[in-house]
């Protein structure tokens, strides 16, 4: 029995369903004939012509679906060995913007040594553009960047894409700015009159130094360097907490609360590698200097607190801060989990009694009972006597003697005023283009 080519029968007497269709047809030939010889043929029948044909198509339908998933998984896999393991989340990167850590994240600046001290700055998806701008020059401006590295965390890989440009646009002008100022003051490397930048302040020391942590590995000499800045990277929530671990009890999951949910992801991978952590809300602070300089934590384990007088009806209480929390890198991570574990409790309870559950709600009731739960995970709270100060909407002049400032509702102005300060530097303003 031999398959040769089929011909194309068409049969008046058949239905019309099947009189176009194309049949499959075996020949029978025995093995002394010769090619000329007539070969016998056997037609299938209609339903059997169905048949094979639906099983055709349907071979067909899912050869070609594997394919194309084959096909889409291959080109998905980033240029590299296929024995490292790939994430999920790929979108925000471009082939010449480098993975900040295992994979995930993104590198906007890499630093020029390992920085002892990190900074984490959440960035709602409602923060203004020129509020970020703002906080972020501000920030280089800062000596903190001289000793620390800056992780922003976004809500989405889309809220990322928004702010990006801004995060490039700001790294290359502190970067004019730094080398503008060193090159002008390279023998005594002093400030600048009508400047509030300190270039001093970013001198680094000829010494060995070990390679940032963030990024591709070099083997460039960082003792070629004199100046000393960290490195600057982004994540989004979706990176770090990509099963969205509190979506199953809470009905809408605010950064605010889920950033409690990546911290602890972030701050395992980089355990013993940063001293001290800084827990910064982008919409509702501005670092003016270093805050570590006055408010270092005195163990691995303490984490600091500030809080503020809020009014509830005619009684006023202490309320603990939530735009910023510094403290040692073990503590803080400790209490990260220990707040991710609060958040589910009180969504639990909330649900049955229907009252929204707020990050501020959640760590006065965690700290009310810090006694029991936050001494039970090794975390030493320490009370700051001082506030943070809300900024006056009238003038920046005694901005720059303070640590941080919180935006406050009548600062509507604020960023005009901040703004005219900086560019009233000849030097200053010849680097900012909004000046």
């Amino acid at each position: 029995m031999t398959v040769t080519k089929p011909n194309i029968i068409n049969n008046n007497n058949n239905n019309s369903g099947i009189g176009m269709s194309m049949l499959l047809v075996l020949f029978s030939q025995d093995n002394k004939s010769s090619i000329t010889d007539k070969p016998k043929l056997t037609l299938l029948s209609p339903s059997k012509s169905l048949l094979s044909k639906a099983q055709s198509t349907i071979s067909i339908c899912l050869l070609l679906f594997f394919t194309t998933l084959l096909l889409f998984t291959l080109s998905t896999f980033p240029n590299t060995s296929l024995t490292t393991k790939p994430t999920s989340h790929t979108s925000s990167h471009t082939p010449h913007t480098p993975f900040a850590l295992q994979r995930m994240g993104t590198l906007h600046r890499r630093g020029t040594k390992s920085m002892p001290d990190l900074l984490i700055s959440h960035v709602p998806d409602d923060t203004p553009l020129d509020d970020f701008r703002l906080f972020l020059r501000l920030l280089h401006r800062s000596y903190l960047t001289a000793s620390s590295d800056v992780v922003f965390l976004f809500p989405s890989p889309s809220s990322s894409s928004k702010f990006t440009p801004i995060i490039s646009q700001e790294n290359h002008a502190f970067s004019t700015l730094l080398h503008l100022h060193a090159r002008l003051n390279s023998t005594r490397w002093r400030q600048h009159p009508k400047s509030s930048f300190h270039p001093s302040r970013f001198r680094q020391h000829q010494q060995q130094q070990k390679e940032p942590l963030w990024g591709p590995k070099t083997k460039t000499n960082l003792t070629t360097s004199s100046l000393s800045y960290g490195s600057v990277l982004s994540f989004h929530a979706s990176e770090l907490d990509p099963e969205n671990s509190l979506a199953g009890f809470l009905d809408r999951v605010p950064l605010s609360l889920r950033r409690w949910a990546c911290y602890p992801m972030l701050l395992g991978r980089v355990r013993r590698t940063f001293k001290h952590v800084i827990l910064a809300d982008v919409k509702t602070l501005l670092i003016l200097k270093d805050p570590l300089a006055r408010f270092r934590t005195p163990s691995p384990d303490s984490v600091l607190l500030f809080s503020k007088q809020e009014k509830h009806g005619k009684r006023t209480q202490r309320v603990v801060m939530s735009s910023v929390i510094i403290g040692g890198a073990r503590g803080v991570r400790r209490l990260s989990g220990a707040v991710a574990v609060e958040i589910v409790r009180a969504a639990t309870q909330h649900r049955k009694r229907k009252n929204p559950v707020t990050e501020a709600g959640i760590l006065s009731q965690l700290i009310g009972g810090s006694e029991f739960v936050l001494k039970n995970k090794n975390v030493d709270l320490v009370a700051s006597s001082e506030s943070i100060p809300e900024a006056g909407g009238s003038s920046a002049t005694s901005f720059w003697d303070l640590a941080m400032v919180q935006r406050g509702v009548s600062n509507h102005d604020l960023n005009y005023v901040i703004r005219r300060q900086m560019c009233s530097s000849v030097l200053d303003s010849s680097v900012y283009r909004d000046c």
